[in-house]
């Protein structure tokens, strides 16, 4: 199964972000956006991790969250994978997110230690905002990103989430959350509280739903996504997450 281990942004980074992108979404008639609801910032992907670790995964992470102070971060300017000469994907960057590369490494090394080894080139933190039909010339993107600054937020939590790539053209990937883990539990060893236990499945995505407010699509409280069911440059790869 396709997994990646993510944070998201807060309801207020990802309004801000949608507000500054929303006039210049026509602009492009061959960039497909992410839908908001998608925005993420990717530890590790896994293309091909066999379900019966998943369980061992989230006991993994758990104690990886525990360890790991929540990080204040900052959505600001941009890039494009490979290069602003060939764009195929757009992104938005992180202030702060320098600091996110031993808690990536502990993901990988987490991932990797039962069975579901990381895909992807060096950690270079980033929200995808959106993909090319064919390689771009992109540096007015760039530069419309750069001009770009958005508000503080702290990461609660990490989380685990299930891939499923869509099975028609129109659709976008949709994406169970399957668990999260909270970050900065002082205490590993103890049973970890209600949130950081396997969620209830939770899944966003599937068809374009950008037209709906943010606020319809982001909740806070207990996700920022939509409960389905009950019981989560540089070298840099990009993967399909």
């Amino acid at each position: 199964m396709r997994l990646f281990v993510a944070l998201h942004p807060s309801l207020e980074a990802a309004e801000h972000l949608e507000d500054f992108l929303d006039a210049r979404e026509g602009a492009d008639p061959d960039l497909r956006w992410a839908s908001p609801a998608q925005w993420h910032v990717t530890l590790a992907f896994m293309g091909a991790a066999p379900e019966r670790v998943v369980d061992d995964l989230v006991d993994n992470l758990t104690a990886v969250a525990a360890r790991s102070a929540p990080p204040s971060l900052r959505i600001t300017g941009g890039g494009c994978f490979p290069d602003v000469t060939a764009a195929r994907v757009l992104w938005a960057g992180l202030a702060g997110g320098e600091g996110l590369a031993p808690l990536a490494r502990s993901v990988r090394s987490a991932a990797a230690v039962v069975g579901a080894a990381p895909e992807g080139g060096p950690f270079r933190p980033h929200v995808t905002l959106g993909r090319f039909g064919r390689p771009t010339e992109a540096t007015r993107w760039v530069r419309v990103l750069d001009s770009y600054d958005g508000p503080a937020w702290t990461a609660s939590e990490v989380m685990v989430v299930g891939s499923h790539l869509p099975r028609e053209r129109g659709h976008r990937p949709r994406h169970e959350v399957l668990a999260r883990c909270g970050l900065g539990v002082h205490d590993p060893r103890a049973p970890p509280p209600r949130w950081c236990r396997a969620s209830p499945t939770l899944t966003f995505g599937g068809r374009d739903d950008r037209s709906a407010p943010v606020a319809q699509r982001i909740e806070q409280e207990p996700s920022n996504l939509e409960v389905a069911g009950s019981s989560p440059a540089g070298g840099a790869v990009e993967n399909m997450s």
